[in-house]
């Protein structure tokens, strides 16, 4: 199944000062993140942002601040997004049929989240380089465990190309230009 702008939100999960320096490949993630929250503000998709703790934690990074939408943000302190009412609220406001998940820790809040979203009936796409833990070794038992629980696994590229779905227009091309290299 494609994923498409109108159906889809971007969820960022606790990508945070104090946990991101810790994170195998965190610049790398923080980038990928990055890109995709551009290219779903080019494709008019909406994103959410948690931040689990922000008192231990702290904010999310200041890389990512100023391309994700205040309005987005959500405190937690269940692991999983959907198990915080406060962010299962939010996320239901929204009505998404498909949820496109980046951020940390893979093994953590980003599959736990993943998986009771799934219970949701919803579709669920986490993005493979744009989702990282402090072990490697997490990252890839978490994304396996999600592909066994039928959480779609994709690229930044994968999501971009379908959140733009056609070639020869002014969106296209701000894609092409900006976002392909």
């Amino acid at each position: 199944m494609l994923i498409y702008p109108n159906a889809s939100c971007l969820l960022v999960v606790d990508i945070q000062e104090k946990l991101a320096p810790a994170i195998h490949e965190g610049d790398a993630v923080i980038a990928n993140v990055r890109w995709l929250a551009e290219v779903a503000k080019l494709a008019n998709v909406p994103i959410l942002t948690t931040e689990q703790y922000p008192k231990g934690l702290g904010p999310t990074v200041e890389q990512l601040r100023d391309v994700l939408p205040p309005e987005g943000f959500m405190e937690k302190m269940h692991f999983s997004c959907m198990a915080e009412p406060n962010c299962n609220e939010k996320i239901n406001s929204l009505k998404p049929n498909q949820v496109i998940i980046v951020g940390m820790e893979a093994h953590v809040c980003v599959l736990q989240t993943a998986i009771q979203i799934k219970q949701q009936a919803r579709e669920v796409f986490v993005v493979a380089d744009a989702v990282s833990s402090r072990n490697p070794a997490d990252k890839a038992a978490a994304l396996e465990r999600m592909r066994q629980c039928g959480i779609h696994i994709v690229t930044k590229e994968m999501v971009g190309f379908e959140w733009i779905q056609t070639s020869g227009t002014d969106q296209f091309r701000e894609f092409s230009q900006n976002y392909l290299r």
